[in-house]
C-alpha cells in the first residue's frame, strides 16, 4: 500500500521550471531512493513533499490525504519527518535540548521518555555527548543527531536529504547501515543521495531524476546493473 504518492507533481523557482511533472509512489515499509546528478531536482522534490516549497501543479498523497497544500510543521504530527539537506542541528543548544525539540508535536511525556531511550540504544555516541553542544560534534554525529531527531517524533514515513553528504567513508558506512535498521523496525523511508551505488544498495526501489524529470525507475538491485546507470552514477 502506498504511504505516500506524488501525482503530475511541477514546481517553479520564478520562471524557472525545476519539476516537470514527475510521478512516484512510496509503499510502506519500503527505501525508495532517488537518486540523480547535481540540480536533477532532488532536494526541490523532498522540500515540496514536506511542505517547504509550495507545488505549482499536482498533488502529493499521504496516507490518502492531499498534503500538497498543508504546511510542514502540521505534516510532523501526521507522522512525517524530515533530515534535511547539511543537517541543520541547532548548534547552541545541547545534543538533548536538540532531541527533545524532535519530540515537540507528542504530549505524552513518558512515551517520548522510551523514544529516547531507544534513540540512545541506536546512537550510544549521542547519549555520551547529550549535554555537549551540538555545534562540538564532528560531521558524522551531527547527522546521527539530525536523524535521531527526526525520529523523536516517531514517524512513519522518513525522509532524508544527502544523510551521508562530506563524511568520511566509515561514518558513510555507518550512516547507512542505521537507516536500514531504522526502515527495518518499521519506518519507510525516502532517501535523497549522492552516493548512488550506497542507497541503491539499501533500497528496494529506486527513481533516477534528470532535469526535473523521472528518466529511470525499477528494482534498486536491476538498476545497479543498469549499462546507463552504471556509467553515469555509479563509475568509480
Amino acid at each position: 500500500m502506498a504511504i505516500l504518492e506524488v501525482k503530475d507533481l511541477e514546481v517553479y523557482y520564478g520562471v524557472i521550471q525545476a519539476i516537470k511533472g514527475i510521478s512516484f509512489e512510496v509503499n510502506q515499509g519500503e527505501i525508495i531512493a532517488l537518486i540523480g546528478a547535481n540540480g536533477a531536482g532532488k532536494t526541490t522534490t523532498l522540500q515540496t513533499i514536506t511542505g517547504l516549497i509550495p507545488a505549482k501543479a499536482g498533488k502529493i498523497l499521504y496516507e490518502g490525504n492531499d498534503i500538497t497544500r498543508i504546511a510542514s510543521h502540521k505534516l510532523v504530527s501526521m507522522g512525517m519527518a524530515h533530515v534535511p539537506e547539511g543537517r541543520r542541528v541547532f548548534a547552541q543548544l545541547t545534543v538533548l535540548q536538540n532531541l527533545k525539540l524532535g519530540a515537540y508535536t507528542r504530549k505524552d511525556k513518558g512515551e517520548v521518555e522510551e523514544t529516547l531511550k531507544s534513540i540512545y540504544t541506536r546512537f550510544p555516541r549521542l547519549e555520551e555527548r547529550k549535554n555537549q553542544a551540538a555545534g562540538t560534534l564532528s560531521g558524522g554525529e551531527q547527522q546521527m543527531l539530525a536523524m535521531g531527531r527526526a525520529l523523536m517524533s516517531h514517524p512513519k514515513l522518513i525522509v532524508m536529504d544527502e544523510p551521508s553528504m562530506g563524511l568520511s567513508p566509515i561514518y558513510v558506512n555507518e550512516i547507512f547501515d542505521i537507516i536500514k535498521e531504522i526502515n527495518d523496525s518499521g519506518t519507510t523511508v525516502l532517501l535523497v543521495e549522492q552516493n548512488a551505488k550506497k542507497a541503491l544498495s539499501i533500497a528496494h526501489k529506486a527513481y533516477v531524476l534528470e532535469t526535473g524529470k523521472i528518466v529511470l525507475s525499477g528494482d534498486a538491485k536491476e538498476l545497479m546493473n543498469d549499462d546507463s546507470v552504471k556509467k553515469a552514477y555509479l563509475s568509480e
